[in-house]
């Protein structure tokens, strides 16, 4: 196998990235993957043994990125837990307003191998979703919500199910709409202790003399 400091590999993941997620990964050849990152097809198989090593590399590479920015989202998004939760809807919302979107690139994946459960990719795309469900529900509980899991899997609902919704009818506005309902599954499972505003209504009393 080649050694890790190869930057062959990365530029092969890289162009397949490009392609699958625009494309799918049914419509797009291994020649056309080559083509792209600049390589022989014989180079890519070096690499990769299969087209199925390729396509879960794809959505290895996806994996961190993707968690990284919904919590840098989570994080520059002002208010209180419902606020920030919501703050994540609303950027996806924006991201679906470019017209290069085209939705979960584990969703679409998993769905383009629903035969095959024991696909690699599959099993990347679970875990992907789990590492996400497992983040959500370790914000809940640090703002002390009882039910943090249950809470966690509502939250995934809600994001995934606008995912699809969003890609059926191409309107952004649906994910908002998921948003909004976050925030308020959220602000009603804190504790009684710990009062939401949100930041509409603070904004409002703000401008009262």
């Amino acid at each position: 196998m080649p050694r890790s400091s190869d930057p062959t590999p990365a530029r092969i993941v890289a162009a397949a990235s490009r392609l699958f997620y625009a494309e799918g990964i049914r419509a797009v050849s291994v020649d056309a993957v080559a083509e792209k990152a600049g390589v022989t097809k014989k180079t890519l198989y070096y690499h990769f043994r299969s087209k199925d090593d390729l396509v879960a590399a794809y959505l290895a590479a996806r994996d961190q990125p993707n968690l990284e920015l919904f919590k840098r989202w989570f994080d520059e998004t002002e208010g209180a837990l419902p606020d920030k939760i919501a703050g994540i809807f609303n950027q996806l919302a924006r991201a679906a307003r470019h017209p290069k979107w085209r939705g979960c690139g584990f969703l679409r994946t998993t769905a383009e191998l629903a035969n095959l459960p024991g696909h690699p990719a599959i099993r990347i795309g679970a875990a992907h979703k789990k590492k996400f469900e497992a983040w959500l529900q370790a914000m809940s509980e640090e703002q002390g919500i009882a039910e943090a899991g249950e809470l966690a899997r509502q939250m995934l609902l809600l994001l995934d199910g606008a995912f699809a919704v969003v890609l059926l009818h191409r309107d952004a506005s649906y994910m908002e709409t998921a948003g909004a309902a976050a925030r308020t599954l959220v602000a009603a499972a804190l504790p009684k202790g710990r009062r939401y505003a949100s930041r509409r209504t603070v904004s409002r009393r703000s401008r009262v003399p």
